[in-house]
Parts: C-alpha cells; sequence; structure tokens
C-alpha cells in the first residue's frame, strides 16, 4: 500500500500543471507535532510506501526530522520533487535518515522546454543536478515525466537519459485535468495516442533494464498482458484502494488528482478514514459502469477514476474515456 502526502503548498516553481495549484504556503498547515501523529497513523492503517511530495517538500525545514520519524514507525519513504534543492548535503542528510528514494522530475530533453513548463530558469539544470548529487552519495533516484502532446515523442529519449545518469526507474504521468492542468487540457492525449504512446513504453521497456511505470493510465497493464511484457504491477488505479493523498492541511483525497476531500486528519484519525469512508469503500468494490465495468482487465486495470469523474460530471465511477478497448475483447 502506498500513500503520498502534500506536505506542503509552498514550492520555488510555478508548473502548467500543478494540480495543487502550489506555489505559496497554505495558511493552516500540518505543523510537525500533526505530522508525526499522521505518520503514526498512516503505519497503523498499513500503509508501507510514504511519498513526501509537495508543493516542493524540501521546502519543509522540518523535513529531515519527518523522514526519520516514518523510518522509526516502518514507513519507507520516497520523494515526488522538481530536483533543484537536493544539494549534496541535504541527499546525504535524507539518506541517513532512511529515504529509500527521489523521483525528479524533467519534462523534456529539451532545457528550454522544461524550463518555461515549470516556469523557473534553471528548473532543468537543477533537476539533474539533484539527479547526479544523488548519485553521489548513494541515494536512488528515478525520473518523473509529465506526458503530453508536445512531449510524448521524446519519451524515449528521455528513458535513454534515466539510464546513462544511473536511475532506477523512469515513471509517466499521464496529465489528468486537475488544478492548474485544467487550463492545458487539451495538450493531455487523446484515446489514440493514448493507447500508442503506451505500447511505445512497455516496448520500451523489453529494451532497458530500469522500470518504466505509467501512471494515470492503468491501461498499460492490458497493454503489456497484451504484448507478453512482464511486470511487477498487478494493478492500475490504485485510487482509494491501495493508495491515497492527504492535503497539506490534512484533507484526505483518493487520488491527487481525484479532488474530493473525504476526511480531515486533524478531526478524525487517518486510519478510520482509510477503513470507514463511504467514497473510498464504493471504490473498493470496482462496480464500475460502462465498459470499464464489463472489461475483462476491471480487476487489474479499474480505468483512471479521476479521469472518469472529470469527464462525466464528477462520477468517479464511470467508464475511463481514453480506452479504446472499453472491455471489447480483442479490441484495441
Amino acid at each position: 500500500m502506498i500513500i503520498s502526502w502534500n506536505t506542503t503548498n509552498a514550492c520555488n516553481m510555478f508548473c502548467d500543471h500543478c494540480y495543487r495549484d502550489a506555489g505559496c504556503k497554505a495558511d493552516e498547515e500540518l505543523n510537525t507535532a500533526e505530522a508525526k501523529t499522521l505518520l503514526d497513523q498512516i503505519a497503523k492503517a498499513g500503509f508501507k510506501i510514504m511519498i513526501f511530495s509537495g508543493g516542493e517538500p524540501l521546502t519543509r525545514p522540518d523535513i529531515v526530522e519527518l523522514v526519520q520519524h516514518a523510518t522509526s514507525v516502518g514507513l519507507r519513504s520516497v520523494f515526488g520533487t522538481n530536483g533543484t534543492l537536493i544539494t549534496e548535503e541535504m541527499a546525504q542528510k535524507l539518506k541517513d535518515a532512511g529515504a529509500m528514494g527521489m523521483g525528479i522530475s524533467l519534462d523534456s530533453m529539451d532545457i528550454e522546454k522544461h524550463n518555461k513548463f515549470r516556469k523557473f530558469d534553471g528548473a532543468w539544470e537543477g533537476a539533474v543536478r539533484g539527479m547526479r548529487n544523488c548519485r553521489k552519495v548513494g541515494l536512488p533516484f528515478q525520473i518523473h515525466t509529465t506526458v503530453m502532446e508536445w512531449n510524448q515523442h521524446e519519451l524515449e529519449t528521455i528513458t535513454d537519459f534515466a539510464v546513462a545518469e544511473g536511475a532506477v526507474a523512469h515513471h509517466f504521468f499521464f496529465l489528468v485535468p486537475t488544478g492548474r492542468a485544467k487550463t492545458i487540457e487539451a495538450e493531455s492525449l487523446r484515446a489514440r495516442a493514448y493507447e500508442d504512446v503506451l505500447t511505445r513504453i512497455m516496448k520500451k521497456q523489453q529494451e532497458v533494464d530500469i522500470e518504466l511505470k505509467p501512471t494515470c493510465a492503468p491501461q498499460f497493464i492490458r497493454i503489456a498482458d497484451q504484448m507478453g511484457v512482464k511486470t511487477r504491477f498487478r494493478r492500475g488505479c490504485l485510487a482509494g484502494t491501495s493508495y491515497c493523498i492527504i492535503s497539506p492541511r490534512g484533507k484526505v483525497q483518493p487520488c491527487a488528482y481525484l479532488n474530493m476531500e473525504l476526511g480531515d486528519v486533524r478531526e478524525t484519525p487517518f486510519d478510520e478514514i482509510w477503513k470507514n469512508n463511504e467514497v473510498l469503500n464504493t471504490l473498493r468494490t470496482l462496480e464500475f459502469k460502462g465498459g470499464c465495468g464489463s472489461c475483462k482487465y476491471k480487476n487489474s486495470c479499474g480505468g483512471c477514476r479521476a479521469r472518469a469523474a472529470y469527464y462525466h460530471d464528477g462520477d468517479y465511477m464511470a467508464e475511463e474515456p481514453w480506452c479504446l478497448y472499453h472491455g471489447r475483447e480483442g479490441q484495441a
């Protein structure tokens, strides 16, 4: 089980696609003591992998202390970060505190395009510098790429760069129109391109030794099966079943892109929210509508619940819109 906590809304960038609409620190973010209590509750709920994300998590002055606490309660700490604040000293501190890996964003091999997308001069250079600082101290890292129409042609090139830099994985985040990403919805891939890109990624997986993992594109499970590509992943969309996210102020959501507040950890312990919330329990039924409900890959794919909700007036159990298969045997 894996969980993500947006540790802060503060960020040194203002990326076009940010689902949290990050930039300035939010009012009433969880303090250190509250964060430690949350980590205790997350461990109690049975989660194993703790993603520290943001905003930019490394802007929190107590972040190393929080990683130490997560480690002490049996959580495996990993990060989602833009990488620019990973000095060699910080990389060493995080490793010593028990951090197991850093997910560093890199959206293009074109420096100017990446920096423009991130609204930050030096974003590309800082990300790569962060990767190399991780490598220096032996802290594993992987590259995270947001997939859109304008950069989908260079994904394999970024994978080759990840291999050359010593990354352990390359994860692809398919754009979901949430937060600021609503303003660039037109740049998201549609069904045919969606299918083609996932097929290319699975083909590339057969050529490289590092892990390639699409996120918010659960159809990769079906495509991997159809192509005979071996992957350790057994389910596509994890929202509400073995994953959820918590905001900087302690609000629980089914996933980062399904913007529904299900509870407040300041009012109800997280482990109780996780066990008892009606929306989470509905997601766990897997009783989807349309093609997702009749598809033989329902249990392993599940369709993107956030994308289903966005394009079906909030109905998170509706059919995934950008799928060519839709449960039709023999068609793709």
